[in-house]
């Protein structure tokens, strides 16, 4: 039901990118991306972000961050974002994609996953785990 799964944050370079490496590791045989609505066009991931998940033997090497656009949002199946707010930022792009926008951390009780830009890596371990246990309860759910 659900084989193209875009994960959408603001930047496109901390949390969208942790999420679509952990679901790729997770659902390999699903089509995973991500996007920013308003993303750093072009930039790696963050170093922060790319120190943690090496910590957790996960690579974000050769990500580059990419806008959310009206046509990457009707070509998923599944759209998963942070945060509430991103729901209305994500539809205000694609009217017609309500209905399959969702909060990554929905199945840990509608739980947003806060940004960690510019934070401590205490902040960034935090979005991580929460971004982990999250692809985890989505992985139990799609396979």
């Amino acid at each position: 039901m659900f084989d193209k799964i875009l994960v959408v944050c603001v930047g496109n370079i901390c949390r969208s990118p942790t999420a679509e490496y952990l679901l790729k590791n997770l659902l390999p045989n699903k089509e995973i991306a991500s996007a920013g609505v308003s993303a750093l066009v072009g930039k790696p991931a963050d170093k922060m972000a790319c120190t943690v998940a090496q910590d957790h033997d996960l690579s974000l090497a050769g990500h580059q961050a990419r806008q959310l656009t009206a046509e990457l949002c009707r070509d998923f199946d599944l759209i998963l974002v942070m945060e509430q707010g991103h729901i209305s930022a994500v539809t205000d792009i694609a009217p017609a994609v309500h209905g399959k926008t969702m909060l990554l951390g929905h199945w840990l009780g509608k739980q947003e996953i806060p940004d960690p830009y510019r934070q401590s890596k205490e902040a960034f371990e935090h979005a991580y785990q929460l971004i982990e246990q999250s692809a985890a309860a989505w992985a139990k759910k799609i396979i």
